[in-house]
């Protein structure tokens, strides 16, 4: 269960939105929240995965060496 509190437009833009398409706010709020959070988890992963590289704790390779390996590239 999680409660959150909405600006008054933010909430009247989310009813509309709900009212207009005969679904429910609640639906919209998950649909959004799992869209964003989804884009957040990707962001710090690569944020994480950028940190590794630069620290030195993993290996790279060339993009071409990489797609030669995987025969995509002659």
């Amino acid at each position: 269960m999680l409660a959150i509190r909405l600006s008054k437009d933010l909430e009247d833009r989310l009813g509309a939105v709900a009212k207009r398409t005969g679904r429910t706010k609640t639906f919209y709020a998950r649909q959004a929240i799992e869209n964003q959070l989804e884009d957040i988890e990707d962001l710090y992963l690569a944020e994480s995965r950028m940190a590794d590289i630069e620290a030195g704790r993993v290996e790279t390779i060339p993009l071409e060496e990489f797609l030669m390996e995987r025969g995509l590239l002659r």
